[in-house]
Order: C-alpha cells, then structure tokens, then sequence
C-alpha cells in the first residue's frame, strides 16, 4: 500500500514535494484516556468528510473547527494533512470487518475485504494521493503511519485466505486498479470486475475447498 519511488502513478513533483516538506514537531501517540480518545475519533470522523475531497483541500483548522477541538490539539496528533489522511486510513483498516467465521466462504471473503480496501481508495482522494505519494524517509513519522497501513492492510487480506502470500500479491493489484480508475484507464465497474477476477485466480477452486472443509 506504501509504494516505492518507482511505483507507477508516482509524480516526480510528488516525490519533491514530500522530500522537501520542513521538518514538523513529532506525532503524539494516539490517546489512552477514554475523553481523549473520544476527541481523537471525533477528529478522524471528521477528517472522513474531507477526504473524499482532494489533499489540498484539507484544511486543518476547518478540520479543528468541525470537530470542536482546539487547533493546537489537532496539530498536536496531525502535524500536517498528510499525517491526518493516513492516519484516517490506519484507523479504517483496523475497522475493517474480515467476514470470518465458521461456514464462510473464503473466496467470497477475500474478494469483499479486497473491495472494501479499492472502494475506500477510490471513494477517499486525499487518502489516495497520500499512499501514491507515499516514500519511505529515514525519521519521518509518515513512514512509521505508511508501515503501520501496510501491515494492517496485509493482516485483513491474510486473515479471510490463510496466506500472507495471496495478500502480497493482491495488494499491489489494488493499488493498480486504484490507479487505473483515476487515470480513466478502467471505470470503476471494470475495475471491480478484474479485481473479483482477481481474487478468484488466487483462490481457486481446490484450494478453495480445502479451506472450507
């Protein structure tokens, strides 16, 4: 989910301007205390209606201000946009419902949690553009907040098909349908058809019956 500098849809401009970004006080935790994390969520279900608009129309002090809390709180856990639409992501990941459970059908398990992940991409811009964006710099807490989505994506996708392999294969299969919407390549029908394909092809149906027996 956390791409390379040479993944495709990576913009050299978006690659200078993330190396260029000045240096930001460091990302506070999030919160333990009952209260606090009852501000915290507040933040993050606010952030959620920003997303669906592009990155440069996050506007932290609109995001303070809807959700009631002081700027200075705000900035305090979200140094920057960027920091607040991937954490907005972590958090949705680790909400994300598997579908396991005794007589569930893991090819039907792994292409809805597969299009849960692309829907939440392609429906959320200024999530999007912070993950094709995304670069792994040396003491920068948006590595951290990428690594974190990285695992928690492939953990989803490895709980409902058993094999982290699968979920390292069809997560970089998300990124390139994600891709291809945005770029008009696919439209979104098509693109959630090749992703059930997808799924399909790395589930097939041997497989697939030894994991329901």
């Amino acid at each position: 989910m956390g791409l390379s500098l040479t993944a495709p849809g990576i913009s050299t401009s978006g690659l200078m301007m993330l190396d260029s970004m000045p240096d930001l006080p460091p990302m506070a935790a999030p919160p333990s205390l009952p209260r606090q994390q009852r501000r915290y969520n507040r933040i993050l279900e606010v952030a959620a209606g920003f997303a669906r608009k592009g990155l440069q129309s996050v506007t932290l002090s609109e995001v303070a201000a809807q959700a009631n809390v002081p700027l200075g709180t705000l900035y305090r856990y979200f140094p920057s946009a960027t920091h607040l639409m991937l954490a907005l992501y972590r958090h949705q990941l680790g909400e994300l419902k598997t579908g396991t459970g005794p007589g569930t059908v893991r090819i039907h398990a792994l292409s809805g949690v597969a299009m849960e992940i692309f829907h939440m991409r392609v429906m959320q811009p200024a999530v999007e553009q912070c993950l094709s964006q995304g670069v792994y710099l040396k003491d920068r807490d948006t590595t951290g907040l990428l690594r974190e989505i990285d695992s928690l994506a492939e953990r989803a996708v490895t709980a409902v098909c058993g094999d982290a392999a699968v979920a390292r294969v069809l997560l970089p299969t998300v990124s390139g349908l994600v891709q291809s919407v945005r770029c008009r390549r696919l439209s979104l029908f098509e693109a959630e058809e090749d992703l059930k394909k997808a799924c399909t092809l790395l589930m097939p149906a041997p497989r697939l019956a030894r994991n329901s027996a």
